[in-house]
């Protein structure tokens, strides 16, 4: 078998001999390519190895964004002073990274309102234009009209 690692003289050894020399340096024999003519043997402390594999991908793990969605939550008759106070948190969660989901509620017979909360929603979009863009343009969903803004890079 061909071997290699650290503190060994690469070439082709007899199986006997290739371990005898991972025991004389304390460490295991890992086969990496045993289809090889001869097959690819390796000297290396294999729990170590182990360990460190496993602190590289909880590194990778911690890296990858988490994609965070806020809600907010309309009437169809919403004033003007709870459409901008609400507007206010948007602008903040856009700001934070999170995908926005706005979305109009239709309770009981408020559902003859649809072009109210359309135009609600649409509205809520351009204003927030500058923090982020809209990703999914209102659509009704039963008793719900949902509009999603994904914040800008």
């Amino acid at each position: 078998m061909r071997l290699v690692g650290e503190n060994v003289e690469v070439g082709v050894y007899p199986l006997s001999k290739a371990k005898e020399l991972a025991k004389e340096l304390e460490s295991d024999l890992v086969e990496i390519s045993p289809k090889a003519n001869p097959p690819v043997c390796k000297i290396m402390n294999y729990k170590k190895f182990l360990y460190e594999q496993k602190k590289r991908e909880k590194v990778l793990k911690a890296k990858t964004s988490k994609v965070v969605i806020k809600e907010i939550r309309f009437g169809p008759q919403t004033d003007e002073h709870d459409y901008a106070f609400k507007k206010k948190h948007a602008e903040k969660f856009l700001k934070e990274g999170a995908k926005l989901k706005a979305f109009v509620f239709f309770k009981g017979r408020s559902i003859i309102y649809k072009e109210q909360g359309q135009i609600l929603l649409l509205r809520l979009a351009q204003d927030l234009e500058a923090y982020g863009k809209v990703e999914q343009m209102p659509q009704q969903e039963g008793k719900r009209m949902i509009m999603y803004i994904a914040p800008k890079k």
